[in-house]
């Protein structure tokens, strides 16, 4: 509690935390009492918090790209094992568009132009060409077969193992909503039935501040009066010692 000569000021907030994220012992404390302060439902109030808070933000120094700095750095990633990854992660940092593979370039045939009608090598590419789009073909039919005979199944068996995830992930979700409910409740519960015993300390702090403040005033009156009969002793030349010391005098007899 903060004093001036004895007057009694404010209450001081705790100390700041200059780094929340360095020790747990730091974390911030939240001690919002939500189902028994009000006064932010009043539209008044509101408006001169979002007024308060708006004209800080102006004032501050700080600017919402600084509020990283206070941070921990991130870690530096090492792609020497992976050097395809790594060229891949650089792509993505410089924001540049993936490649694109080119499947119908690798499997496009087209005859030999006019001026290669007698040459072996580009009659031997081409046919290279044909077999390789060929075998593609061959393949693609074999997979709709495969798919065709063991693709309804396969589905089923995927929809499935999701409905089974859908309903632990449902489940889950459940009782973690049943628990956050449990802890609102209990909270609710707690700050009702302390909101009395709140309101009667805050109520009997209030009126100590207010006997202290009337105690200290009257003191204050008491000095004056004290001092101003000091004076008016010595203008009338009395000696205030020595009649205190014969009122003594009499009083231990």
């Amino acid at each position: 509690m903060a004093t001036n000569n004895g007057d009694v000021l404010m209450l001081e907030a705790a100390p700041q935390a200059t780094k929340p994220w360095a020790s747990a012992a730091n974390a911030e404390v939240i001690d919002a009492l939500p189902y028994i302060d009000d006064d932010y439902g009043n539209p008044l109030i509101k408006a001169e918090v979002d007024r308060l808070v708006e004209e800080e933000m102006r004032r501050s120094s700080r600017k919402p790209a600084d509020f990283l700095k206070d941070l921990p750095p991130l870690p530096k990633f090492d792609f020497e094992n992976c050097p395809v990854l790594g060229k891949e992660y650089e792509r993505v940092r410089a924001g540049k568009p993936p490649v694109r593979i080119d499947f119908e370039c690798r499997y496009k045939h087209e005859l030999p132009p006019a001026s290669k009608k007698n040459d072996d090598a580009a009659w031997k590419q081409y046919l290279h060409k044909t077999q390789r789009s060929l075998q593609q073909k061959m393949i693609e039919l074999e997979n709709l077969e495969m798919m065709s005979k063991h693709g309804p199944e396969l589905w089923r068996q995927n929809n499935h193992r999701l409905e089974v995830f859908l309903t632990r992930m449902q489940r889950l979700a459940q009782e973690q909503n049943e628990e956050i409910e449990k802890v609102n409740r209990e909270r609710k519960y707690h700050q009702q039935t302390t909101a009395y015993e709140l309101n009667a300390l805050s109520q009997e702090w209030r009126q100590l501040c207010v006997k202290n403040m009337e105690i200290q005033s009257a003191c204050a009156m008491l000095e004056t009066q004290i001092d101003s009969l000091k004076r008016e002793a010595v203008e009338r030349g009395w000696n205030l010692e020595e009649k205190l010391e014969s009122v003594k005098s009499l009083q231990s007899q």
